[in-house]
């Protein structure tokens, strides 16, 4: 049987092709003569790049950037003719942040300007940026900045010209908006370390720039779904640059030719570190979920945690599967061997049902 595996990180665990690879080894271990076919994936956050190096898109560019404390840091993209595809943790990352005190209220998306900007000046005309994993609650200033200070140093954002025929596509996993109950202060700031003085503080600042941004460019695009994605860096591109928003997992699955690699096959596992009724609303696993349903494929989703399991099956997928036992605690449970283990024991119970 012909078996696609395409499952997201387990994040602060295991890498999507390492959580892939231990699917395949318990599948192996049932039908070792089973054709596996190991797809790692992202929705845009941290592995972005590395599912499309996967799949041979693209060459990778090396730069020196700034991280979100101005901290100098080797960041890196893809270039694919004149498209650039770009993952915004590489420079506004949680993930660079270890060690460091979570401040969202000084970390800046400078960096990923930069990287966009050493982009337009190789000659790409095509931007794609993953947002996910950001550390940053800026809105996007920092990154603004930046251009500018690439394209027009000392000028303002009006002087800025060699952005002018960029097209920017902004790859988001939320809709949320930039400011109110759901906007990026007050649903996503508290995970980048804001107590909730910094939350307000984030959210007067966010209403305080799109206010000036309003009246500096004529338009708004504060309310639009995707505007609160990466502490507002979904906005900055929005309303600065003109970016459409899709859903990061549909880019990677359509450049790689997911549908095509879906022909012939009899089963797909996907999964992520945890499954509930949210990943119903575009996540990865569920988008995999409708390509391959619509060719009658059956889906086991897999995951470090588990809640909404009927939602989840009445959706349609085959099976839903939480890899860990019960009573083992948490800290085990984020161990790497300890969820290969897991998952390979899974999948492996999965292959004996089948």
């Amino acid at each position: 049987m012909k078996t696609i595996i395409a499952i997201d990180s387990f994040k602060g665990c295991l890498s999507s092709a390492q959580a892939n690879e231990a699917a395949a080894g318990g599948l192996k271990a049932e039908f070792p003569d089973s054709t596996l076919i190991q797809i790692p994936v992202s929705d845009g956050g941290e592995g972005w790049l590395e599912a499309f190096c996967a799949a041979n898109v693209g060459n990778e560019v090396v730069i020196d950037a700034h991280d979100p404390l101005m901290l100098p840091v080797r960041a890196s993209y893809l270039r694919d003719g004149d498209t650039a595809i770009i993952e915004s943790a590489r420079a506004v990352g949680l993930n660079l942040m270890r060690g460091q005190g979570l401040n969202p209220l000084i970390a800046t998306s400078y960096g990923l300007g930069e990287i966009v900007a050493d982009a337009v000046r190789r000659g790409c005309r095509k931007i794609i940026v993953g947002l996910g994993g950001s550390a940053t609650s800026d809105c996007g200033k920092g990154m603004l900045r930046a251009l500018i200070d690439c394209f027009a140093p000392g000028g303002t954002w009006k002087d800025v010209q060699a952005l002018k025929d960029v097209s920017f596509t902004i790859a988001a996993d939320v809709d949320n908006p930039l400011c109110g109950t759901n906007g990026a202060a007050r649903v996503f700031a508290p995970q980048k370390g804001a107590n909730p003085e910094m939350v307000e503080a984030l959210e007067e600042n966010a209403l305080r720039f799109a206010e000036e941004s309003a009246a500096l460019l004529g338009h708004d695009c504060s309310d639009m779904a995707g505007a609160g994605a990466a502490g507002g860096l979904g906005y900055a591109f929005m309303q600065y640059l003109g970016a459409g928003c899709r859903p990061g997992a549909d880019i990677l699955l359509d450049a790689i030719g997911f549908d095509a690699l879906l022909e012939g096959a009899g089963l797909v596992i996907t999964g992520e570190g945890s499954a509930d009724r949210q990943t119903l609303m575009g996540k990865l696993p569920f988008r995999i979920l409708q390509r391959a349903s619509a060719r009658q494929i059956p889906v086991c989703l897999l995951a470090g945690r588990t809640n909404d399991r009927r939602q989840l099956l009445e959706a349609g997928f085959s099976y839903v599967e939480n890899i860990n036992p019960e009573a083992i605690p948490l800290g085990q449970a984020m161990e790497p061997e300890t969820a290969k283990a897991n998952i390979a024991g899974t999948v492996r119970r999965i292959a004996r049902i089948l």
